[in-house]
């Protein structure tokens, strides 16, 4: 039977199937995608069927998304976890500049508080970690907001499994995000690491960026199973680990609601042998 919920950091029970905002901003994350009312329904309707946690990050526009979540969802809904990250600082579309500078950390994260209207952020996660300061001290900066009562747990975002090993040796860690899909699984590693520490993968990209839907066995046992390619990917990701909470993204109320019918979908172990 797949668990529907997952407990992260042992104390803060979500719904494995998730929201990411990254898609309501323009192209390269960059600026708005479109009305900000469209965006605020995505958002609401998202809450209104159940979902829990919410994914976002403090250079989504840059800014932008994390507004939008605070217009759309603020006063909370109690149980809903909000996620953010910071860590990459955006200058354009195409510019992604890593800062895990301890000043920096605390600066984004504040700014995330404000902007998010919270007084702690339930998940912060290390956008990236940056090779030019020593993990113990980007760690380090994370802690103290959280000793502060500024964040209430610590996630890491595309990372190797021996980072992970290194960063649980400095602190709690909640999650992780890296890539994983049905068609990317170089982070299966870090996955089984997850599982026997009891961390939340947080997998981006699941869907493959709209490359899984023309996958010929996903779209098989989608006609069989009365589902679409894209449901039977993220079923897949609910039925390959526990720990597995993917949060896809869109800003299409009609592939939201597609994207939250995959938690409906059981697949047989035929299934996920074919699957693989």
């Amino acid at each position: 039977m797949v668990s529907e919920s997952f407990a992260l950091g042992g104390r803060s029970p979500v719904r494995r199937l998730g929201y990411g905002t990254a898609q309501l901003t323009g192209p390269g994350y960059w600026g708005p995608r479109r009305d900000a009312r469209d965006a605020v329904a995505v958002l609401r309707r998202a809450v209104g069927r159940g979902v829990t946690l919410v994914d976002t990050a403090d250079n989504y526009g840059p800014s932008i998304v994390e507004e939008l979540v605070a217009e759309a969802l603020y006063p909370y809904a109690e149980g809903l976890l909000i996620a953010t990250k910071g860590g990459v600082v955006r200058t354009s579309d195409r510019a992604w500049h890593v800062d895990g500078r301890p000043e920096r950390l605390r600066a984004m994260c504040e700014a995330s508080l404000r902007r998010l209207r919270l007084e702690a952020i339930d998940l912060y996660q290390l956008h990236r970690l940056d090779p030019a300061v020593p993990m113990a001290e980007q760690l380090g900066a994370l802690d103290e907001l959280r000793a502060e009562g500024k964040i209430r747990h610590i996630g890491l975002d595309s990372v190797t499994a021996e980072q992970l090993e290194e960063a649980v040796e400095l602190t709690d860690i909640a999650s992780v995000q890296n890539r994983f899909n049905l068609l990317d699984r170089d982070s299966e590693p870090l996955l089984k690491l997850c599982e026997a520490r009891g961390i939340a993968f947080l997998p981006w990209f699941p869907l493959g960026n709209g490359s899984l839907t023309a996958d010929p066995e996903c779209a098989r046992i989608a006609a069989a199973r009365g589902a679409t390619p894209g449901q039977i990917a993220l079923a897949w990701l609910l039925h390959r680990s526990p720990v597995l909470c993917p949060t896809p993204g869109t800003g299409s109320l009609a592939h939201l609601e597609e994207n939250l019918g995959a938690g409906a979908v059981r697949l047989t172990a035929e299934d996920m042998a074919a699957l693989g």
